[in-house]
């Protein structure tokens, strides 16, 4: 099973890289879940899926009987095996997909029952042979702070040309050596990786591919379709970054 987390400042493009690589991974026979855990929670588009599951989040009732009342005793580690069949929907495909929804007490150090509930979900989900968990974060690093990454295999930064989305890259590679999330990667989005690459190598990410600026991933925007749907020349170049993705969690598998 693959755990991927996505992530990148905000415009990068990290959503439509997050959806496509789901789409392309069910074409390949895996089973995939995408999991939006992203506050503006834009997946589904990505994804192709025209009506997303409700935020998990928003089942009340459901975080207060697996993970307790808010402000009294909550359980650290609820059950959540059962949570993809009862509130994912499936999309194109075959891709499953859940809305983690945003958590109302933020900070670091919320410990609150939601809170228990996502990170027990994002720590345990487990499929069939041949999975793949691929999760859209929130721009930045305040996910980090949160610590729902850990137990992933790979995080993927996508970044583009600029000063700017490489000084956050260098701020998620801090911040997961904190968190010993020991394995990260970038796909250079918007343009060729030849600017930025020498910049993401000082900091000992290595670059899966790159996306070429293409104005049909903005049509599709505009349409409400995927790049996928509307037949987008950068998915030959997303084909490749998933052939890479994967082949690196392979070799971090076999040690």
């Amino acid at each position: 099973m693959v755990k991927i987390a996505i992530t990148g400042k905000g415009g990068v493009g990290k959503t439509t890289l997050a959806g496509t690589l789901a789409r392309l991974l069910a074409q390949d026979d895996y089973q995939v879940l995408a999991i939006d855990a992203d506050s503006d929670m834009n997946l589904a588009s990505a994804v192709g899926i025209e009506k997303p599951p409700e935020p998990l989040t928003e089942y009340k009732d459901l975080i207060r009987e697996r993970a307790g009342e808010t402000g009294g005793a909550f359980k650290l580690n609820p059950k959540v095996d059962d949570v993809v069949e009862k509130y994912g929907v499936v999309g194109p495909d075959g891709v499953n997909m859940l809305v983690m929804g945003t958590i109302e007490q933020g900070g670091s150090g919320c410990m609150c029952p939601a809170s228990a509930f996502l990170r027990a979900f994002l720590r345990h989900v487990v499929l069939k042979e041949k999975s793949a968990v691929i999760m859209d974060m929130e721009a930045g690093i305040e996910h980090l702070g949160r610590g729902t990454t850990r137990g992933i295999d790979l995080m993927v930064i996508v970044v583009e040309p600029g000063m700017r989305s490489v000084e956050t890259a260098s701020r998620i590679k801090e911040l997961a050596d904190e968190l010993e999330i020991k394995h990260l990667a970038a796909v250079v989005n918007k343009s060729s990786s030849a600017d930025v690459k020498p910049h993401l190598e000082k900091l000992g990410i290595s670059v899966l591919g790159e996306i070429p600026y293409d104005p049909e991933i903005v049509r599709a925007d505009f349409e409400n379709t995927t790049i996928l749907d509307i037949g987008s020349s950068s998915v030959d170049s997303i084909k490749d970054i998933k052939n890479q993705m994967i082949d690196m969690v392979q070799n971090i598998e076999n040690g």
